[in-house]
């Protein structure tokens, strides 16, 4: 009954932690969902300086781990260009451009897994590149992509766990403060790990259950 209620009386902090958790997650996730457009589209172009930039920057963030990429942001370009930012920025520029490397990969393949006489039809019908990009291909490639959004969101959930190094009061930091303050890390970690695995949870069944509805379409 005492852990209960420990748990209970954490239950604001830590709700309170997720609501920040879900919110870096879904900005970060817009700037990615940009960045990803933008650079898997250079990625499959003809011009070569377009293509090695998206392949640079692809091969540099995924070659390297979130966390020094996040202490990178935060400490080591502060230390250099003399420009200060908030954790919140910097957390959310940190996700934002760790999930855009993966986005990248995931519109590159997407743009790929389509037809390449869908391409050749636009241009016939007097359609410039972009335009047969927008009409024609990137509404198909988005639909089979949509499984891939979610399972990358999920990821950026679980990432922005690491934001607590650089004191941002998400889901993580939350419970930290707390078990600091009462002692009582297991109560505090497992209700931690609870909202984590329902809200992953709920995105996860939302994921299958779009799978399974694009496949009947």
């Amino acid at each position: 009954m005492e852990s209960i209620n420990i748990i209970i009386d954490a239950l604001p902090t830590l709700l309170k932690g997720l609501y920040w958790t879900v919110v870096i997650t879904v900005i970060s996730l817009i700037i990615a969902l940009i960045i990803g457009l933008v650079l898997g589209i250079c990625s499959i172009t003809r011009n070569k300086l377009l293509r090695a930039i998206a392949t640079i920057y692809v091969d540099i963030i995924r070659g390297t781990p979130i966390l020094v990429q996040i202490l990178f942001i935060y400490f080591g370009l502060p230390s250099v260009t003399g420009i200060t930012m908030s954790a919140l920025t910097a957390g959310i520029i940190a996700i934002s451009i760790n999930a855009g490397a993966y986005l990248v990969e995931i519109f590159r393949a997407g743009i790929n897994s389509i037809d390449k006489g869908q391409m050749e039809a636009g241009r016939t019908l007097g359609f410039s590149y972009a335009e047969t990009m927008r009409i024609i291909i990137l509404p198909q490639a988005v639909r089979r992509m949509i499984p891939a959004f979610v399972n990358q969101f999920i990821v950026s959930i679980k990432d922005t766990s690491l934001l607590s190094v650089i004191g941002i009061a998400e889901l993580t930091f939350a419970g930290q403060s707390i078990y600091a303050m009462n002692f009582r890390a297991f109560q505090i970690l497992f209700a931690v790990g609870v909202l984590y695995f329902i809200i992953i949870y709920i995105l996860t069944m939302f994921s299958r259950w779009l799978e399974r509805r694009l496949d009947v379409s």
